[in-house]
């Protein structure tokens, strides 16, 4: 019982702590004060932090499911230390830069944002799988409160940022010293999780123990029992444990994966440059509206991280309740541990739904700084509920025993979506800005959008062909 608590407690932590890099549009206007760099020198450095998640993904799924969650949360510490320091150590070393962009700064500080997307990847599934392989029997659950604690990360690194590194009076952040902060933090954080992050032994998750005068034959016979239900998940003869090139072979794969560059493509492009798009608009007529400068940036962080949080906390248990996840038993084939009312396509088609909602939004109605809000609460919705439910569309179609594997696959997907949208927002923005490098209007991301929400209907129709074909299996 001690050791699943802390655990749990473990679990957490780490998670809070793992999302630096969504705090990039706090960083972004130091380093446009101090390093003058510009649009698409942020861009880059922002993709690099979220587009480093995913290259090394699936070799992360199998060291998670070969050698537990410790050897990546270890991974996670040194290379989160080594990437924020150095990224502080960048910072204080250009203070007194000329005026002129220090491209070479950029160059490096790409490289550390890598790094630290690296160390998301290590640290999420790290934390996440630990409590899906724990809870098998509530697996959605399990993955949509430690995603939930993950989307809180960048709105508790924020207050962090704005209680102890901020100065208010001057509407600034001393980035050097939080991004010190962070290199120490995390690597204590991870190094713990290192000790602390478990899973049940594989053994144990595929069949029962035996006595010493069991029969071990698979075969039923008068000593086996009627219902394996000492063994819930056992996925020993589960049919859907393929290799990877099997799951390659496989039309709806692709489709899932089209699915996934459109959706959380954009949505990463959003939350990497939502600081610089509410900070192109004039400020509301209203007073009281979002303020100025970092604090606007600062707001749209904690409204995403919110909305995030918030989505993963109710689609969780939702989708566990409705959606179960279909195990393998040796007696009784696919089955669910409740009854199975609906799709969990529904989750997906109703993210599409709402992030197409959400674009149109910003075409037709965003006029000032206070209506961007709309924009981060819809992105962080949609972002939050396709990763919860992600895991469980993965297990249900492909099965558990390789689900961090095929997971880290399929996650290949939103590295492809991000850089992708990220470039086409870069090159807009680059292309109606001033001599000074800087871009004010919605002329500055209009046209983005409209490839945004084409992207959104386009990933709605997959969802309609996926819910056919994977009827029932879902």
């Amino acid at each position: 019982m001690f050791r699943l608590v802390l655990q749990c407690t473990t679990i957490v932590c780490t998670s809070l702590f793992a999302g630096g890099i969504f705090v990039f549009p706090l960083l972004a206007p130091a380093f446009m004060e101090h390093l003058k760099l510009t649009q698409p020198q942020l861009s880059s450095i922002a993709l690099a932090g979220m587009a480093g998640q995913y290259p090394f993904s699936s070799v992360v799924g199998k060291l998670i499911d070969h050698h537990g969650p410790r050897v990546c949360s270890f991974l996670a510490a040194l290379i989160f230390s080594a990437a924020f320091g150095l990224s502080a150590l960048e910072i204080h070393w250009s203070l007194d830069s000329s005026e002129r962009p220090n491209t070479a700064a950029a160059n490096r500080l790409i490289v550390y944002f890598g790094m630290a997307g690296l160390g998301t990847v290590l640290s999420y599934f790290s934390f996440v799988f630990s409590a899906t392989k724990t809870f098998t029997n509530y697996l959605t659950v399990a993955s949509g409160i430690t995603m939930s604690l993950f989307g809180l990360s960048p709105l508790f690194l924020s207050y962090i940022a704005g209680k102890f590194f901020s100065d208010p009076s001057a509407d600034s952040l001393d980035v050097t010293h939080f991004l010190q902060f962070l290199a120490i933090a995390t690597g204590v954080v991870h190094l713990f999780g290192a000790y602390a992050l478990t899973v049940p032994s594989t053994d144990s998750n595929v069949s029962p123990p035996l006595s010493s005068n069991a029969d071990t034959s698979d075969s039923p016979n008068e000593r086996s029992p009627l219902l394996d239900d000492e063994n819930p998940s056992s996925c020993a003869v589960d049919p859907r444990d393929g290799s990877a090139f099997q799951l390659l072979q496989d039309i709806n794969f692709w489709l899932l994966a089209l699915y996934m560059v459109m959706i959380l493509g954009v949505c990463e492009m959003i939350m990497s440059n939502v600081g610089t798009i509410v900070l192109s608009l004039r400020p509301g007529t209203d007073r009281t509206s979002i303020p100025k400068g970092e604090q606007a940036a600062s707001l749209q962080v904690k409204i995403l991280s919110i909305s995030n949080t918030t989505s993963r906390i109710l689609v969780g248990p939702l989708a566990d309740f409705v959606s179960p996840v279909f195990s393998h038993q040796k007696l009784r084939g696919f089955t669910t541990v409740r009854k199975h009312r609906i799709s969990r396509m529904v989750f997906l088609t109703g993210a599409a739904s709402l992030l197409a909602a959400t674009c149109a939004w910003m075409i037709l109605g965003a006029q000032t700084q206070h209506d961007i809000w709309p924009l981060s609460v819809g992105t962080g919705i949609t972002y939050g509920a396709v990763f919860t439910v992600l895991p469980g569309v993965t297990c249900s179609i492909w099965g558990l025993r390789n689900m961090a594997r095929n997971f880290g696959i399929i996650t290949y997907s939103p590295f492809v979506g991000t850089t992708f949208y990220s470039y086409v927002y870069a090159l807009i923005v680059a292309h109606h800005s001033d001599e000074d490098g800087a871009c004010q209007g919605r002329i500055c991301w209009e046209s983005t959008f409209y490839v945004c929400l084409g992207s959104s209907v386009t990933a709605l129709v997959i969802t309609t062909i996926l819910w056919r074909n994977w009827s029932g299996r879902t």
